[in-house]
């Protein structure tokens, strides 16, 4: 990753070159990963692995001429620009060749379809158009999950490597270059990249053995161990988690609050700080933010089932957890709790988990910042000539993080506000307007009502409304002003 770290350099115009370059490579990694679909298509033998064989070629040949035809602009750092150009360019073409297989596989979507299911997949949101997932092959069922698993780790890249260089939305308090390991820095991005990618695939190997043990199929067991580490939440069945009850909705909530925490702390485990990660203000304030919304649903809960408190307790630890990781497994129908519940659903949606995992939406680490922002006015209307500065994990939050962290509260609400707006002028209801631009914003999964809930999907959504979320996940994902910040004049300008 040290290649891709930008710096400042001056021109007359933007060199797509290294830009191309870096997107054809992944294009064609993207295209060789399609080979493990396909030889589980083979395996099972249902006669579906064209599909993939030809999305491989297509997508392998294309991504490879592309990487050839820039390799000429290859350099040691990208421009600014450059590097926003490339975070973005990333996640908006590779759902393209993501979508081959759905296309030309069993499900024949459309490519408006095929993309909304690509784009939800590598962004991990885990919305999804289709149903009937209990008969699709094994190889499509197995590439939504890779999807998803692709599209964790790199976001943990992103969030590491590349947001805190762009100062997007505070990221660059976690700036990983000199990251304060309090006393020790950590290796340069290279370094935390491929331990970050150990650390990935040990919590993916350890959930799918855990899946097993508790009695999933293998297949199973390997799908929902890629979809719930990475917090993405697609399922092999149209029940979602429902048709796994029991001990491994517990087993999938340890999990899904791990795939939660700041990666970078089980780095530092690694490498010998056994209490990095709890003493992470973040890590504490999660866990206790996932508590007292568990506490809230699970008193709740025993007022609608009264004598069944396992019950209740388990429902409201998977269905909080998976909700506010982002991860958007349903166990239940929740519309059926209550508007309460519901509203409580909705809004622990926009909490998030913690800077630098897997998980999405807001982010404990920003409400932190500004909570501390409202605590140090308040002092200050009440001592106007006291010297107050908030603070971070016991740092002083700068000025410029402080602005981003604002800043970012501002886009998220109008983002979805607008979002909102235009999905309800195609003509969708306005719970399904509100909920679906939260949860494609947030990238939660799952929205509210009888269309888009727990039981249904975004299929029966029109096509204008499915390009609108496709670009709601986009911008969510990448903490919006990396994409807003390519739109605006200044930036093609500088």
């Amino acid at each position: 990753m040290s290649t891709l770290a930008p710096r400042a350099k001056h021109r007359d115009f933007i060199d797509f070159r290294p830009i191309g370059y870096v997107i054809g490579l992944l294009v064609a990694c993207l295209g060789v990963t399609m080979l493990i679909p396909l030889a589980v298509d083979i395996a099972e033998g249902r006669g579906h692995w064209p599909a993939f064989a030809e999305s491989a070629i297509l997508t392998f040949t294309i991504g490879a001429l592309t990487a050839l035809a820039c390799q000429s602009g290859n350099q040691e750092g990208l421009t600014l620009q450059q590097t926003f150009l490339l975070t973005t360019g990333v996640w908006a073409m590779l759902p393209i060749f993501g979508a081959l297989p759905f296309m030309l596989g069993a499900t024949e979507a459309s490519f408006t379809d095929a993309f909304f299911e690509a784009m939800s997949g590598l962004t991990t949101t885990g919305s999804t158009v289709f149903s009937g997932l209990d008969d699709l092959p094994h190889g499509i069922l197995l590439w939504r999950g890779i999807l998803q698993w692709l599209g964790g780790v790199g976001i943990i890249v992103v969030a590491m490597v590349f947001l805190p260089e762009l100062r997007v939305g505070g990221m660059q308090i976690f700036r990983s270059e000199a990251f304060d390991t309090m006393g020790k820095i950590l290796p340069r991005a290279t370094a935390i990249a491929s331990q970050i990618a150990v650390v990935y695939v040990a919590l993916t190997v350890a959930c799918a053995l855990t899946y097993l043990f508790l009695g999933m199929d293998p297949f199973d067991a390997t799908v929902h161990a890629l979809t719930t580490v990475s917090t993405g939440g697609f399922s092999t069945k149209d029940a979602s988690f429902g048709a796994f009850s029991g001990p491994m909705e517990y087993a999938a909530s340890i999990f899904m609050i791990l795939a939660a925490l700041p990666f970078v702390r089980y780095v530092q485990l690694l490498n010998g700080n056994r209490i990095a990660l709890f003493k992470d203000s973040q890590v504490r304030v999660f866990a206790m933010t996932i508590a007292a919304f568990v506490g809230v649903t699970f008193v709740a809960l025993l007022h609608i089932f009264p004598h069944h408190w396992e019950k209740s307790l388990r429902e409201a630890l998977f269905n909080i957890t998976s909700i506010m990781s982002g991860t958007g497994y349903a166990s239940v129908d929740y519309m059926g709790w209550g508007p309460f519940l519901i509203t409580v659903f909705f809004f622990v949606g926009l909490v998030g988990g913690c800077a630098g995992s897997t998980a999405c939406s807001v982010k404990i680490f920003r409400y932190q910042i500004l909570f501390a922002a409202i605590r140090t006015q308040i002092k200050r209307i009440h001592l106007p000539h006291g010297a107050f500065s908030p603070k971070f994990d016991g740092r002083p939050i700068s000025a410029d993080v402080m602005g981003s962290v604002m800043s970012f509260f501002v886009f998220f609400v109008v983002s979805m506000g607008v979002l909102a707006v235009g999905l309800a002028l195609t003509g969708l209801d306005f719970t399904t307007s509100i909920s679906g631009a939260a949860t494609a914003i947030a990238n939660i999964g799952p929205g509210l009502g009888d269309t888009i809930g727990p039981a249904g999907n975004f299929g029966p959504l029109n096509d204008t409304a499915k390009w609108m979320l496709s670009v709601g996940m986009l911008c969510g994902r990448l903490e919006l002003m990396a994409v807003f910040a390519i739109l605006t004049v200044q930036f093609w300008r500088a």
